[in-house]
């Protein structure tokens, strides 16, 4: 567990990069709690150079970092997993780009396997700690 402020995000980010053992990353964290704020600075580190947004509405933004992509999901507002079907989620899981996911519980059986998660948590002085429970291997 690491424990950061918004000072110090760029540390936590490089940490949580250095960390990765897969690009599907699962963002967990109540509302408000700084996940599309810590998206942007890993996707910053990794390259991205547009401004990144919450895709509540889209619920996938798309970014270029060169050859690769950064693909950003927002499923706070689906209702059933059918509507992250509908986007043709599959081929973003599998098309071998970044893909991070913010509010992942309201897919559950439609997560990539070697997903890496990440569980954040405010604490009382608005300092975050995160939990990095790296990809498991399912056989």
């Amino acid at each position: 567990m690491n424990t950061y402020t918004l000072d110090n995000i760029s540390e936590i980010a490089k940490i949580i990069i250095e960390t990765l053992s897969s690009k599907n990353v699962l963002f967990y964290g109540k509302m408000g709690v700084g996940k599309t704020t810590l998206i942007k600075e890993i996707a910053r580190q990794l390259g991205v150079k547009e401004m990144l947004n919450s895709p509540s509405f889209a619920l996938v933004n798309v970014y270029d970092i060169g050859e690769d992509k950064l693909n950003h999901f927002d499923f706070y507002r689906i209702n059933d997993e059918n509507e992250a079907l509908d986007i043709g989620i599959e081929e973003y899981f599998y098309s071998g780009h970044w893909n991070f996911i913010e509010w992942p519980e309201k897919i559950p059986n439609l997560l990539p396997l070697d997903s890496t998660s990440i569980h954040i948590q405010l604490n009382n002085n608005n300092s975050r700690t995160i939990k990095i429970t790296a990809a498991e291997e399912k056989h």
